[in-house]
């Protein structure tokens, strides 16, 4: 009851706060009049109302244009971010309205692009009533603030506040065109010491970590081309760049035609894992059966 008197007495009507965001954002009521397809004085008087309001000035004028107070500027980044999750959550909405239920995803890019996404036809297929929205993200964060049924996270099993399980280790092996093994010479580990090599900034010492489950002691240093991003080491092996180090699962169809080639057959196991992360506390049939589908295809 108190926060519904603090609502009428104080939060401003939508059209008030699209007005305020656009102006903030332009820095101009005539600008944001243009975007809202309204007039200038209309633009002007939300912003007074949300002003007397909140008991603050929003803009300070400095001769012909307008410039956010700082606790203007404070409202309007805070406001951007709230607006975007209202029209997130709006698009998610008509999307379960047309397929049913709709699960929000967030993944790892190229986990995503090269192994669930090739996948997803079967999940839609045995579960017809289940919609899959997919965003990547690299970082941990909040699930329950940007509203996420299930995330899928590499690293340790260290993600706050949530319940993790665990899809598969991360297993490496080098990979390189045939060409490229032609040309180089390739026959075993000791022969990639003159090769150009592709390195994961990520994973600095990868390659000498899988000289030394090689078998190779005596591991020189392995300059080579650095990427940040296994899309890009993929990419680059295909192309003839170098010898590559990544998960045999996100090269499937690249060892199935024959584009890589195995260089030989040790494996590197790393210390992280991939994880299937879902909010506690939160009793969502259609993200566990996301996750019981999805460990049974690893």
């Amino acid at each position: 009851m108190v926060e519904d008197r603090f609502a009428r007495r104080f939060l401003p009507s939508f059209s008030v706060l699209r007005s305020f965001a656009s102006a903030a954002r332009h820095q101009s009521f005539t600008l944001a009049a243009e975007e809202l397809n309204l007039t200038q004085s209309a633009v002007s008087r939300h912003i007074r109302d949300m002003e007397a309001a909140l008991g603050f000035s929003l803009f300070r004028r400095v001769g012909r244009r307008v410039v956010l107070t700082p606790a203007g500027k404070n409202l309007a980044d805070a406001l951007e971010d709230d607006l975007g999750r209202i029209a997130q959550t709006l698009h998610r909405a008509i999307a379960a309205g047309m397929s049913g239920t709709v699960l929000n995803v967030a993944s790892l890019p190229t986990f995503a692009a090269r192994w669930l996404i090739p996948r997803l036809p079967d999940f839609e297929k045995t579960h017809p009533g289940i919609g899959i929205n997919l965003t990547a993200r690299i970082d941990p964060f909040d699930l329950a603030r940007e509203r996420f049924d299930v995330a899928i996270h590499f690293g340790r099993e260290n993600w706050p506040d949530a319940k993790l399980t665990k899809l598969c280790d991360e297993a490496m092996i080098a990979v390189a065109a045939p060409r490229f093994i032609e040309r180089h010479g390739i026959s075993g580990a000791e022969t990639l010491f003159d090769a150009p090599l592709l390195h994961l900034q990520s994973r600095p010492g990868a390659w000498a970590d899988w000289m030394h489950e090689a078998g190779v002691d005596d591991v020189p240093a392995l300059p080579g081309k650095q990427f940040d991003q296994f899309t890009m080491v993929i990419a680059g092996a295909s192309a003839g760049l170098g010898a590559g180090l990544v998960p045999a699962y996100l090269i499937e169809e690249e060892l199935r035609s024959g584009a890589l080639v195995p260089l030989g057959k040790t494996m590197l196991k790393t210390a992280n894992s991939y994880f299937l992360v879902q909010p506690l506390g939160v009793d969502n049939p259609s993200a566990d059966a996301f996750v019981s589908w999805i460990v049974k295809q690893v």
